[in-house]
């Protein structure tokens, strides 16, 4: 067969399997990404069938929902909130830090991984999934609850705190050593600090410039801006997910908004090949001999993220319930973390980062809306406080008696 023909055939299929496999999840209420994960180690390297012919094209697709994600993430902020929510959440954003990166660390120490795999494992169990948790939490119907600003602090905290990891991680990746390290984390701050400034001072004139009342113009705009951006960024060893980031934060107001709702659906579907990437370039026989030390992170970094929900709604003065519900509701990984590992696969880190990671956010995406749901019922039950009965009234007539 042409590999033309078979290029359209597999990914024809592999685009109509996406759909139908999404809307079984949202008929059960989960995301979608658990599925796309499965649907790529279902049809990767020794899965089911081969998707051979589509490889180029998936592993560029795949690029592109990185890059999209990243740019939809920035675009969710401006800059004087960024900036806000960084003084505030400091310290809520360094317990997040001590409490499920380390643990990543750890384990990567214990299974024998180098240190660049410990740094990506520590990536992978630190950073919760934006996309999962803000869908829950609109499906929970708690986007107007007093807890959810600060567990969107927690979250800008860790995108923020990528914008510097990921710098590091690819310095570490590319082996280019400590020197090296040094000027691509230093170029990496410095372009985080002239975005910073150039959006506060002059985001309106970075957005009229690419503001149009015509979609298709405001789309090419912002879509070759952003790529120009993540290639560069790619050639300095910044990492694209920075640059489209960076570019996210710089557009602004209007544009922004009419930038999130044109790109909304390229950044699913490309988001969705990017999962399946992932999953394609993982082979199921590896997810068996890593399963336990994936099950046994999740638990405890389940438990380490509602720690830290509860500690930062507390100090935020949330009581209890709410700080309870904060917790549950940033155990989900998803996106970030096969980010990160992706980066590590690529670049040849050990064999067993890809399938850990894989099985490791497949238990937390899951569990994820489980415990947003469930956790503050429970600790309730075991901590308090319990619900104030109300008054009894006294029988009729009992309130005569001396």
């Amino acid at each position: 067969m042409h590999d033309t023909t078979a290029l359209l055939i597999q990914l024809g299929a592999m685009l109509l399997g996406l759909s139908l496999l999404g809307r079984l999840a949202a008929r059960m209420g989960m995301s979608p990404i658990p599925v796309y994960l499965l649907a790529g180690l279902a049809f990767g390297h020794g899965g089911l069938v081969s998707l051979s012919a589509s490889d180029d094209f998936v592993s560029a697709g795949a690029e592109i929902g990185v890059i999209l994600l990243l740019l939809m993430l920035g675009l969710e902020y401006n800059a004087g909130e960024l900036v806000s929510n960084l003084r505030s959440g400091a310290p809520a954003g360094a317990l997040d830090f001590v409490l499920n990166a380390i643990p990543g660390f750890v384990a990567g120490l214990l299974l024998g991984f180098e240190l660049v795999g410990c740094i990506a494992l520590a990536g992978v169990t630190w950073i919760s999934s934006s996309g999962v948790i803000a869908k829950v939490l609109g499906d929970l119907g708690r986007l107007g609850n007093r807890e959810t600003p600060t567990v969107l602090s927690v979250l800008v905290i860790e995108d923020l705190a990528m914008a510097v990891y990921l710098p590091i991680l690819t310095a570490l990746l590319a082996g280019v050593g400590f020197l090296g390290g040094s000027v691509t984390v230093l170029i990496a701050l410095t372009a985080i600090a002239v975005v910073l400034a150039v959006a506060l001072r002059h985001g309106g004139t970075v957005s009229r410039a690419l503001a149009s009342d015509e979609p298709e113009f405001l789309l090419l705009g912002v879509l070759g801006l952003t790529v120009l951006v993540a290639g560069l960024a790619n050639q300095l060893q910044v990492s694209a997910a920075v640059g489209a980031f960076l570019v996210g934060i710089a557009i602004s107001d209007e544009v922004a908004e009419h930038a999130q709702q044109l790109l909304a659906p390229l950044r699913d579907l490309f988001a969705a090949v990017f999962f399946v990437f992932f999953g394609l370039s993982t082979d199921p026989a590896d997810l068996p001999p890593v399963l336990l030390p994936a099950l046994a992170l999740a638990v405890v970094t389940a438990v380490t993220k509602i720690a830290t929900g509860y500690w930062a709604a507390r100090r935020a003065g949330i009581a209890k319930p709410g700080s309870y519900r904060a917790g549950g509701a940033l155990v989900a990984r998803g996106e970030f973390s096969i980010v990160i590992a992706g980066l590590a696969v690529a670049d040849g880190t050990d064999s067993r980062l890809g399938p850990l990671a894989t099985a490791y956010v497949l238990l937390l995406v899951i569990a994820g809306p489980v415990t947003a749901r469930f956790t503050e019922p429970a600790l309730r039950r075991v901590f308090g406080p319990r619900p104030t009965p109300a008054p009894t009234r006294p029988a009729e007539g009992l309130d005569l008696l001396p």
